[in-house]
């Protein structure tokens, strides 16, 4: 292949990660501080772009030169972010999965697949106490946030509210893409073990709290059976609209998720990939996305499928998540 044709490749590859609104040209001139002429002439390989110029746009939109000159290496680049140790840490990862949720929501063709260890982060977000709950946790466990350190969990000072508008905007757009999810029923077993953790520890200071945390997940809980029955992502309490989006799920007794996400949008699929318990690292390499799908297929060839169908295993699989929190609930002295 040569240099213009791989220079091509390159653009048309850059053009698939844009909204479908925004013009290539347009980026390309901003970006650049060219012409719209020069532009063009870049992205058809008439004029060869400078390795200045390649650093600005694979910084800019996050993409690897080794992923798109498909060099024969047995390397698989991944981007990601890393804890940065200080006090916007959480704000930092929060509206970075955010601005994830609007770049798949731009695409025409999409859809996110999730191989569930814990319960997916966007179904805390319907109870300000329950998602203020795990904000403090990850922030003072995983982040270890020196502000937290000598804190207590409290219901008077709800960590949700700072973050409610982009709470707001991450549950709506996550409801509008279509998604599969594959549980397995250690699924509830890391939030239920993050609240008792916390009570054993003092954190949590009444039983009242206690018991409201729990309520809440049984109230999660209750929400995604109604939307496996009915095959639709909705809001809690409202029932499925226009834009509501598809919702597949699975149950697996034998494999335990991860929390990996594969992405399949319009011409690219990502696959993230969790690690430090909270961050994701992605990775668009062809090769590895293709034996991540193989797998996932496979994997869902050997599930059950308990949406819209399957009625007798899905009330079975929620009726034993239920029955984790409600033992819980049973214990709190009064």
């Amino acid at each position: 292949m040569g240099n213009s044709e791989i220079q091509v490749q390159f653009f048309q590859h850059i053009r698939n990660l844009l909204p479908p609104y925004k013009s290539l040209v347009d980026e390309m001139s901003d970006l650049l501080e060219i012409s719209n002429d020069s532009a063009y002439r870049r992205i058809r390989g008439e004029k060869f772009i400078d390795l200045e110029e390649i650093k600005k746009i694979s910084q800019h939109f996050n993409v690897s030169l080794d992923q798109i000159f498909n060099l024969q290496t047995n390397a698989i680049v991944f981007h990601g972010k890393l804890n940065s140790f200080t006090k916007d840490s959480f704000d930092d990862w929060f509206e970075d999965v955010l601005k994830q949720l609007q770049m798949f929501h731009v695409q025409k063709k999409k859809h996110m697949y999730y191989l569930v260890k814990d319960l997916p982060p966007f179904y805390h977000l319907y109870f300000p106490e329950l998602a203020s709950f795990k904000f403090f946790f990850w922030m003072k466990s995983i982040l270890h946030n020196e502000s937290l350190k000598n804190e207590k969990f409290s219901f008077n000072n709800l960590l949700y509210y700072k973050l409610k508008d982009t709470s707001t905007k991450m549950i709506n757009l996550f409801n509008q893409i279509p998604t599969t999810e594959i549980w397995n029923e250690e699924g509830i077993n890391v939030t239920i073990r993050q609240i008792e953790l916390y009570n054993d520890m003092g954190l949590i200071p009444s039983q009242k709290e206690l018991k409201i945390l729990y309520e809440q997940l049984l109230e999660v809980v209750n929400h995604i059976e109604k939307m496996a029955e009915l095959g639709l992502k909705f809001p809690m309490g409202k029932e499925p609209t226009a834009e509501s989006a598809p919702y597949t799920m699975y149950v697996n007794d034998f494999v335990i998720g991860d929390n990996t996400i594969i992405a399949e949008l319009d011409n690219v699929q990502i696959t993230y990939l969790n690690h430090s318990v909270m961050y994701f690292i992605g990775s668009m390499d062809p090769k590895f996305n293709e034996a991540m799908f193989y797998n996932l297929h496979n994997l869902i060839k050997k599930s059950t499928m308990v949406s819209t169908v399957g009625e007798k295993e899905r009330i079975r699989f929620f009726n034993k998540l239920r029955k984790k929190i409600e033992i819980k609930l049973a214990a709190i002295e009064e």
